[in-house]
Formats: structure tokens, C-alpha cells, sequence
């Protein structure tokens, strides 16, 4: 089934501006031209330029609620972890409230593919594989190094991390069903958990020519669906510098269409999720201009997207 086709009344649009699960160090690293209080919700502006871009549909759109406040400090590992907790809820809430065939989640960094992916594990249980597009894996623990939740987000959908934000799952999924495709940067301590749950991973070059050993290792699953997890970090820095971290090295932005039409044709796509945009100029311009004449200052609170 091709992804352009699945567009339908049943079909649920979620607007997930969810920013709390990256880590306020890494955020202050990686968009220094910005200043702290305004690049934290930099998430936001991402998940409105995504929606603004994007033609209507024929299903259901969702905003979930996220709140202005980070919880700072880390709470058993997780940053922000009251937050992250009350966000997943109000996702998960959303979602059974219109019982979807099918999920296109616009976020907000990676973590808003939780929830989703696990009411959809839920509706089809072992015919459902997870294709997680991303240069990092996305398998740090509260026992890791970096207590952003955002990199915890395949840990959570395998079943792994705090037992609070699990529980709310209503699902979770087999190592032998998920795949990371695209991966090439990572911290030593989270990627040993690759080889240690079995996941299957895919580097850029494996995928530059084709997307074939993605696509036997999809039929080698049995599964029939598929949810794709997209970071838009995945596209080589050097190409079209889009996400948080700019990434050299990774599929360029032709590669990485490439796959995700080549799995649209192979499976029929339940979930899609764009995460980690990062509208770095929109963000410098709404520095500049706020407070102008005739402008008001802007409330950090997330209104509607």
C-alpha cells in the first residue's frame, strides 16, 4: 500500500509539540544562536511548521496538550519525567478516543512515537513491524549516560526503562520486529544495548543504493504493516541541515524519500512519525522580532498549534 493512499476517515492526524524529553544541556549545546528559554520549546515550532506545511486530510487531527513546564531536574533517570508521563497519557487518551486504523504523529523530538506505535502494537500485535529511521538508535535507559527521554524511545516501545512510563503502555514490541535504519551516531554506553536485545540495524551505506536489505529483513518478519518512525536528522547535515544535531554523513534527502516510498509499496504503512524538526530560522526570527512595536511578547506557554 502506498503511503499517499492510506489517507482516509480512519486515517488520525497527531499534533505532538511534546519538547520536554530532550535534555536542556543538549539542547544548549546544539542551538547555541538561541537562548535556552526560547530554544527548549524549539520542538513547538517544529510541530507548527509541520502542520502549516501539510495539505488537509480526511481523518481526525489531534493537538495533545503539552504544558509549559519542564520539571526540572531528572526524576529516576528521566528528565522532565513528570511531564513526559502527563504528555504520554494525554496521547494515549487521544488515540482511544477515535480507535485509528492508522496514526501520522507530527512532533516534537522522538519520544512522540511512544505512544502511538504502542496503541498500534496493541491493535495489531506481531503483524505490525517497526521501522525506526534515525542516526542514533534511541536506546538509552535511566541507567544510561543521557537522562533525555527522547533517546529512550525504542527502550520504552522493546519493553525496557522506567516502569511508570511502561505501564502506561498499552503494548510493546518484539527486538525481532523493530529495525534501525540510518544509524550511524551514538554514545557507547546505549548502543550496547543493540546487540544485547538483537535489533537489527541499518548504516546509511547499506541503504544509499537500495533499499533491499531494509526490505528482506521486513519480509523476513511476516509482518504485513509496518510504522515508520522518521528523524529528520537522519538526512545528512551537509544536505539540509533539519534537526537538533547536525548529523554528517547520513542518507541525503533523496536516499531517505527513497526508502520510505520503497517500504510505503512493500507494507502497509499503520504509523508514520516526523520528529525532531527543528525550524532553526524561525526560531532566530521570532527572537528578533518579539516585542517590536505592535508585537507582543510572546507567553513560553504552548498554545494552539
Amino acid at each position: 500500500m502506498n503511503i499517499q493512499n492510506a489517507d482516509n476517515e480512519r486515517t488520525l492526524r497527531l499534533v505532538w509539540p511534546q519538547w520536554q524529553g530532550a535534555g536542556r544541556a543538549n539542547i544548549s549545546a546544539l542551538l547555541p544562536e538561541v537562548p535556552l528559554e526560547r530554544a527548549r520549546y524549539g520542538y513547538v515550532y517544529g510541530a507548527r511548521v509541520l502542520q502549516a506545511i501539510l495539505p488537509e486530510h480526511a481523518g481526525p487531527t489531534e493537538l495533545v496538550p503539552v504544558g509549559a513546564s519542564d520539571d526540572e531536574g531528572s526524576s529516576d533517570g528521566v528528565e522532565s519525567r513528570g511531564a513526559v508521563l502527563r504528555s504520554t497519557g494525554a496521547a494515549l487518551d487521544a488515540i482511544a478516543r477515535h480507535d485509528p486504523d492508522r496514526i501520522l504523529t507530527l512532533g516534537g523530538e522522538c519520544a512522540v512515537s511512544v505512544a502511538p506505535f504502542a496503541a498500534l502494537a496493541a491493535k495489531y500485535g506481531e503483524d505490525l513491524a517497526i521501522i525506526w529511521i534515525d542516526s542514533h538508535p534511541d536506546v538509552d535507559t535511566p541507567a544510561t549516560g543521557y537522562d533525555g527521554f527522547h533517546s529512550m524511545a525504542v527502550s520504552a516501545l522493546l519493553g525496557h526503562g522506567d516502569p511508570q512510563i511502561l505501564d502506561r503502555l498499552p503494548a510493546t514490541v518484539k527486538a525481532s520486529h523493530v529495525a534501525l535504519a540510518g544509524l550511524h551516531d551514538w554514545e557507547e554506553d546505549a548502543y550496547a544495548n543493540v546487540a544485547a536485545w538483537g535489533l537489527h540495524t541499518f548504516a546509511p551505506d547499506d541503504l544509499r543504493e537500495s533499499t533491499g536489505p531494509l526490505l528482506d529483513w521486513l519480509a523476513a518478519t511476516g509482518a504485513s504493516k509496518v510504522a515508520i518512525h522518521f528523524d529528520v536528522d537522519t538526512v545528512d547535515s551537509e544536505d539540509a541541515a533539519l534537526g537538533l544535531g547536525q548529523v554528517p554523513g547520513g542518507l541525503t534527502r533523496v536516499q531517505a524519500r527513497r526508502v520510505v516510498d520503497d517500504l510505503g509499496a512493500a507494507a502497509d504503512v499503520v504509523g508514520l512519525t516526523i520528529a525532531e524538526f527543528i525550524p532553526r530560522t524561525a526560531l532566530v526570527v521570532a527572537e528578533l522580532v518579539e516585542g517590536m512595536p505592535l508585537i507582543p511578547r510572546a507567553d513560553p506557554v504552548i498554545g494552539e498549534v
